[in-house]
């Protein structure tokens, strides 16, 4: 008896596509857990180019540019565990909640993304099965082991962010994000205030929200674990030297953040 095409789950990926997660340095021994939602632009072969023009694809609409370079090269020099989303946003956002209408964008910023229109509840379910799901499975996993094995664990979700944005320049170099736990934002933002060459942004240029975030609110808040957003100008960190000397700077920065945490006890 032939199957009904409707009993037959929607495959996105197929032979030839990536999978969906990077990680780096996972056997890592600091405390900090670095996440990267947008750090791939890659977009599944079943899905061509999403009808959207290479240039567009290029830009912040798919992905969070330069943050890639930084993460990888910042979980190193902390000895760091990573765990990077290699798909563009355009797919799925793994930054959103799944039933927010921006998760699944039709349009972003002015650029119309028509294969996201009119998508059937099969192909949405696909991409959060195999896109958003595995992402943040193995966050959630890498966490339950921490917890397990009584590590201390500080969430860091790394993010880059447009010098301009409708036609208003953003003049921070760097922004700390949050909701409800203060603690690292404001040792963070204490921290790179005293760096002199800086303009540091307090929950900007965004702020963190159940509405509009999933991965600090979820793996962060919701877990109690001590954590903060970061989010780069993304014109400081477009090549590789950019890259280069952002990382070296968390590095330090987060090196001295961790003395004062296990001095106030926050971490073991």
């Amino acid at each position: 008896m032939a199957l009904d095409t409707a009993d037959v789950a929607y495959q996105l990926l197929g032979e030839g596509d990536i999978p969906p997660v990077h990680e780096t340095n996972a056997a890592g021994t600091s405390p900090f857990l670095l996440t990267s939602d947008h750090d791939g632009r890659l977009l599944p072969r079943s899905l061509g180019d999403l009808g959207v023009a290479e240039s567009e694809l290029t830009r912040h609409i798919a992905w969070d540019i330069g943050v890639a370079g930084v993460a990888d090269r910042l979980a190193k020099m902390l000895d760091a565990h990573l765990i990077a989303q290699r798909y563009s946003r355009l797919v799925i956002d793994c930054n959103r909640p799944p039933a927010a209408v921006s998760s699944i964008p039709v349009t972003s910023e002015a650029t119309a993304i028509p294969r996201n229109e009119r998508i059937s509840e099969r192909e949405r379910d696909a991409r959060r099965r195999e896109i958003f799901d595995p992402y943040h499975d193995r966050i959630n996993a890498a966490i339950d082991r921490r917890v397990h094995d009584r590590r201390p664990t500080v969430l860091v979700s790394l993010h880059s962010f447009t010098p301009a944005y409708a036609g208003v320049a953003r003049p921070w170099h760097i922004g700390t994000l949050y909701n409800r736990d203060t603690v690292l934002p404001h040792l963070l933002l204490k921290h790179l205030r005293a760096e002199s060459d800086l303009v540091v942004g307090d929950n900007e240029p965004y702020a963190v929200s159940d509405l509009t975030d999933y991965t600090i609110p979820v793996h962060g808040e919701a877990r109690g674990l001590v954590n903060t957003g970061i989010e780069i100008r993304q014109d400081l960190i477009a090549d590789q030297s950019g890259q280069q000397q952002w990382a070296e700077r968390l590095a330090r920065i987060f090196g001295e953040i961790e003395v004062e945490l296990r001095a106030e006890k926050l971490v073991g």
